[in-house]
């Protein structure tokens, strides 16, 4: 997001991808935002598949802001959580830092992120390869895909 011309190439990509598929998506109207009560939220919620679709409806349907305070505990309240310092519970918190630290263990490096059997699968326009490999396991085990997981890397930017 900081780079302008990427931001804006990423935003319009996202947009024609949902626009293609027929799926409701409107970019909340500030991005980059800090997702972090919206993870607990759901966790607080016990990560269910509604929740998690709710919370998703509710940041990327709508172009609200996800910072706007009301919208967020109206969107609490609905899922059942009346009391917002629920989302700061040791618990909550002790849940979303694990589930981190085990994303990061696993090479989880963004989202949308699909891991299954140790393998990562990456961004939206992964969800066909992700399905391919799913048919055919196998097509990660090809002489060129085990050549190309072991590339050097030939260069590399200073830090």
């Amino acid at each position: 997001a900081e780079i302008p011309s990427k931001r804006r190439w990423t935003y319009r990509a996202c947009q024609f991808w949902a626009d293609s598929h027929g799926l409701p998506f409107r970019f909340p109207a500030g991005h980059p935002f800090n997702p972090l009560h919206y993870q607990r939220l759901i966790l607080a919620c016990g990560s269910t598949s509604e929740s998690v679709r709710r919370v998703f409806d509710h940041v990327w349907t709508t172009g609200a802001d996800p910072a706007d305070e009301k919208g967020f505990a109206a969107l609490a309240r609905s899922l059942g959580i009346g009391d917002l310092a629920a989302l700061g519970s040791p618990e909550v918190k002790d849940a979303l830092r694990r589930n981190t630290e085990e994303a990061a263990a696993a090479g989880v490096f963004g989202v949308p992120t699909i891991l299954m059997n140790g393998e990562i699968f990456w961004g939206n326009d992964s969800i066909e390869f992700f399905k391919a490999w799913l048919a055919e396991p196998a097509i990660l085990a090809s002489a060129e895909m085990r050549r190309i997981a072991a590339l050097p890397i030939s260069a590399a930017r200073k830090p």
